[in-house]
């Protein structure tokens, strides 16, 4: 028989149908934005009105605009064209103009800069960003290749080793919420997971104080974890640590910190006696 029951799918990314809601909420986008830097010029140039070459001309005055680029939205590719400022004047040090709201060399939005990573660390493999970002950017996603991609987890790399060896002697916490967390990109040891503590200072201000790779249940790991701090400048830990009972946290916090008070967390406590009941009486 030449017929069969085998129905053949596409991917629904490779023909995109833009709504009108869309395409309008971009074209908007891209004239709000417009007028906007239109208004950053001029008070830009408004700034420098009272100054004059001994010529008796304008030294701060608008030229005309750079060439037309686009940047990679939320929504999608937006058009901007920013304008040029021209200064008169013989310093060494010319005024220029620079846009708040779009920096020089921006090619994408920070929002889609934090996405990446968090698609990253979900699972998603370098080659298929830009199947799995077409439906949301059309078809300026075809410019986030493997090879940006790559580009971006060594920038990634690099400002975590900075953040890992910032000091830490002005900081203080009251609280420390510790937990290891499994996460779905690929790691090169099925068992090793994420170890992160969570801070919170007298004003109740939270702030990520440590992250590392290791070993939940190692106390091995959380002591090299916590001796790292220490050396950089934290002296003393939190008065109160909050966890699951399960971590290798707690013989390692008493050996660094062993003013730190421990608490057990109410919601991986309420999980395992949860766990151990018949589902008729866990409500």
């Amino acid at each position: 028989m030449s017929k069969d029951n085998m129905v053949q799918l596409e991917n629904p990314a490779k023909n995109i149908i833009e709504d009108q809601l869309t395409l309008f909420i971009r074209e908007s986008a891209q004239q709000m934005l417009k007028m906007a830097i239109e208004t950053e010029v001029q008070e830009f140039v408004a700034q420098y009105k009272g100054r004059y070459l001994p010529t008796g001309q304008q030294q701060i005055v608008r030229n005309g605009y750079l060439p037309k680029r686009t940047i990679q939205t939320g929504i999608g590719e937006i058009a901007v064209q920013l304008p040029r400022v021209r200064d008169r004047g013989t310093g060494k040090d010319p005024i220029t103009f620079v846009s708040n709201l779009v920096p020089k060399y921006m090619r994408r939005t920070i929002t889609l800069d934090v996405m990446l990573p968090l698609l990253y660390l979900k699972g998603i493999s370098t080659g298929d960003f830009g199947d799995a970002l077409k439906p949301m950017l059309g078809d300026s996603a075809k410019h986030i290749t493997p090879k940006v991609i790559s580009q971006l987890k060594a920038t990634w790399l690099d400002d975590y080793k900075t953040w890992v060896k910032r000091h830490l002697n002005h900081k203080s916490s009251v609280y420390w919420w510790v937990d290891g967390i499994y996460l779905s990109a690929r790691m090169e040891d099925a068992k090793s997971c994420v170890l992160v503590i969570v801070g919170a200072d007298d004003a109740g201000k939270k702030e990520l104080i440590a992250l590392m790779d290791g070993f939940r249940e190692s106390k091995e790991s959380w002591k090299e974890l916590l001796l790292d701090l220490k050396q950089r400048g934290l002296i003393q830990g939190a008065r109160l640590a909050v966890g699951d009972g399960a971590l290798g946290f707690w013989s390692a916090v008493s050996e660094v910190y062993p003013e730190t008070q421990h608490q057990r967390c109410w919601v991986h406590k309420t999980a395992n006696v949860l766990d151990k009941l018949p589902q008729s009486q866990q409500r």
